[in-house]
């Protein structure tokens, strides 16, 4: 009997160690599958652009600088920023000196124009002398010869004036046209010589866009289309392209594509100076989309998950295009028929099962009603 008990007893000492470890190896419950919107191609029509960056600058700068030598600035009425008019006094040289000058060439001038007309009168003399004899050849000859050194006398001195008269002029600087001053050198007390730069003008205050576009794509840019220019507090400035550059970088193989701006981008936070990126727009072309959300990038490279038989999605590559409106236009990777998850395909793994929600299927769009608290969705996952 004693040892009858004790069997029973291992026995059900067996029992109970066993029982734990048949329970740990019971089979775990399969991963939720994530609901998820389906998301197909979708077709429209949107312009072709070309991106680039590029400099603002003026669209012709003027350098104003001074046409008479060794005079001192006497007075500087402008600034940099300063909208100007066409003729405007800029600056103001001393010109005492150069008034003497013309006092000086006016007097030399008026002595000359005697000395001419007494020559002349001389001439005529000895011409109707002439007509009865009572004069020689050699002397008329040389009456001749000084009425024409004191008309030639006469001329000089009448250049010399007007030339003392030009240079009192250029003492007054002025705009040579509209616009706004963009530098400034002039200092009052300063003597200057001439050709030395005072200002800078931007002429009518027009500026352009130099965009820097790659050679391959110079051949589609054309004079006349139309150009946005991204400021850089986000607002968009519209352009024209006014004229392509003949010729490329030869380091950098770009070449400079000019676009217009409109006066008011000036005074719309465009200065001259900005580095900015823009579009030229080369016309309207069929576009194959997804919505943004359905790509994700991993590795460098732009995918979207793909959703094959029993609801298991496949990693596929895809090459992307434009960008409008929350689409993206799909050069290469996707089929006319396949369907792809909608959102929050960046937290799926390749393989990886999904339940499809039927109401929120669109095409080339991503509008999902919200799941079930039960069942996790991927975009669940991404909050």
């Amino acid at each position: 009997m004693a040892a009858l008990a004790m069997m029973l007893a291992a026995a059900l000492a067996a029992c109970g160690k066993s029982a734990p470890e048949s329970k740990g190896k019971e089979q775990q419950p399969a991963k939720p599958a994530l609901a998820v919107n389906v998301a197909h191609l979708a077709q429209h029509v949107w312009p072709r652009i070309a991106t680039a960056s590029g400099a603002v600058q003026p669209w012709q700068e003027a350098s104003i600088g001074a046409e008479v030598n060794g005079l001192k600035l006497a007075e500087v009425r402008v600034n940099v920023g300063d909208v100007v008019k066409q003729g405007q006094l800029l600056a103001r040289m001393s010109d005492d000196t150069v008034r003497a000058d013309v006092a000086a060439q006016r007097a030399s001038l008026a002595e000359a124009e005697a000395s001419a007309a007494q020559a002349a009168g001389e001439a005529r003399r000895a011409h109707e002398l002439d007509k009865s004899g009572a004069i020689s050849q050699q002397d008329l000859i040389q009456y001749d010869t000084q009425a024409k050194t004191a008309a030639a006398k006469l001329a000089a001195a009448r250049a010399q004036f007007d030339s003392q008269q030009l240079r009192l002029r250029y003492t007054r600087v002025v705009a040579p046209d509209d616009g706004v001053i963009s530098a400034r050198t002039a200092t009052v007390g300063a003597v200057v010589s001439s050709g030395t730069e005072l200002f800078k003008l931007i002429r009518k205050n027009r500026l352009e866009w130099r965009a820097e576009m790659h050679g391959d794509v110079l051949p589609r840019i054309q004079p006349g289309q139309a150009a946005r220019l991204r400021r850089m507090d986000g607002g968009v400035v519209n352009g024209r392209v006014r004229q392509v550059a003949p010729t490329v970088d030869a380091n950098t193989r770009n070449g400079l594509v000019y676009v217009d701006l409109p006066p008011e981008a000036a005074t719309s936070g465009v200065k001259a100076g900005m580095y900015l990126s823009g579009d030229v727009l080369l016309g309207d072309a069929p576009a194959t989309t997804l919505p943004e959300t359905a790509v994700f990038s991993r590795d460098g490279y732009d995918y979207v998950m793909v959703i094959g038989q029993q609801g298991r999605v496949r990693q596929t590559k895809v090459t992307v295009g434009r960008r409008q409106d929350g689409q993206v236009e799909i050069v290469q990777g996707v089929g006319a028929n396949d369907g792809v998850v909608a959102a929050g395909a960046a937290f799926l793994s390749d393989g990886d099962v999904v339940r499809v929600i039927a109401a929120g299927a669109v095409a080339g769009a991503a509008s999902a009603p919200a799941a079930p608290a039960s069942t996790p969705t991927a975009a669940g996952a991404q909050r």
